[in-house]
């Protein structure tokens, strides 16, 4: 059995890649300046390399697609990992609040600190996921505050309560960026809405360090997640620590997510829907969702922005708007399925 799900898992994980790559060819090549796959490779390999073709594929395409893809990365591991910790198949950091919190914490750092450190550019992106990663913790223990019930955490309050904690963070970024100069303004809610139009090499470096120690701690601890399907008791019969379990992985998964919000905004619904596609696929075992999530994550927002860039070329949509368009509609397929 166990041989079988790792050969399914393999089929699966090696298709998702060829997709993503087969997503990352299309979204290198086509665009307002359309490139030749020759050209690609003349530019790679530094052959008749132009100057037009290294600002376009170097500063302004290859960032943007690899933004996308840690971004999709981050996400949807970190949509498994709420998902399995709370025993609740509708928990996302975008509906639990924590994106909210993060992005909050990000728009106060834009509009105090971002005039003050515009000599200093790579600084301010260094620092954007430190603030990032203080407004999704402070989301996370409000959260754990209110969902806290007889000793234990409720999976249904941690909903609602998340739900309504992502609102008032929500309003928070809405009247902070409302007191921000017109141009900082437009950039704000762009942001807000998800888009990763202005990535850099720098947005990269940033949130690397973060996926980098975070994603192996989680994965290393994927048989945890398994062991949290079952009952409390179950649990504490098997000597697991399950509240400092819990809290080890709550805070690495929103390390991630404060990461993937500094550099992308708040992009909803990737880890609602990554999760669940991959129990699909590849069964219950996070020892195989998480890297399938993973991968869908980068598919899901990968495609996304090739498509938010191209529909109405030469105007962009934020990334965002176009993942919550099919998101909607499977949130709301997954509510009529879980009340079923």
């Amino acid at each position: 059995m166990r041989k079988y799900e790792g050969r399914r898992f393999a089929a699966v994980f090696i298709s998702l890649l060829v997709l993503i790559l087969a997503a990352a060819y299309v979204s290198l090549t086509n665009g307002t300046f359309e490139i030749s796959v020759k050209e690609i490779l003349n530019t790679f390999l530094r052959i008749d390399a132009s100057r037009e073709h290294d600002l376009v594929i170097f500063d302004f395409r290859l960032p943007r697609i690899v933004i996308a893809c840690l971004v999709g990365l981050g996400l949807g591991i970190a949509g498994a990992v709420l998902q399995g910790i709370t025993r609740n198949q509708l928990a996302d950091p975008g509906i639990l609040g924590i994106n909210a919190g993060a992005g909050a914490a990000v728009v106060l750092f834009m509009f105090f600190f971002q005039g003050a450190l515009s000599e200093s550019g790579w600084l301010a992106i260094m620092l954007m996921p430190l603030f990032g990663l203080a407004g999704g913790l402070f989301a996370a223990l409000l959260i754990y505050f209110f969902s806290w019930k007889d000793g234990r955490l409720d999976p249904q309050r941690l909903l609602l309560t998340g739900i309504a904690i992502g609102s008032g963070f929500g309003a928070l970024s809405m009247y902070v960026s409302l007191k921000m100069k017109s141009s900082d303004f437009e950039m704000a809610a762009v942001w807000v809405s998800g888009s990763i139009y202005n990535a850099n090499w720098l947005y990269v470096l940033s949130m690397l360090p973060w996926l980098l120690i975070l994603i192996p701690i989680i994965y290393w601890k994927s048989y945890l997640l398994d062991l949290f399907q079952l009952e409390e008791t179950s649990l504490i019969g098997l000597g697991v620590a399950a509240e400092k379990e819990k809290s080890i992985l709550l805070l690495s998964s929103i390390g991630i997510v404060s990461a993937c919000v500094s550099v992308s905004g708040s992009i909803g619904f990737v880890g609602l829907m990554a999760p669940h596609i991959a129990r699909q696929l590849v069964g219950l075992r996070h020892r195989y969702v998480l890297p399938v999530c993973g991968a869908i994550g980068m598919l899901l927002v990968a495609l996304s922005d090739f498509i938010a860039k191209t529909v109405f070329a030469p105007a962009e949509i934020p990334v965002g708007i176009v993942i919550s368009i099919i998101g909607v509609p499977y949130f709301m397929y997954l509510l009529i399925k879980s009340k079923a």
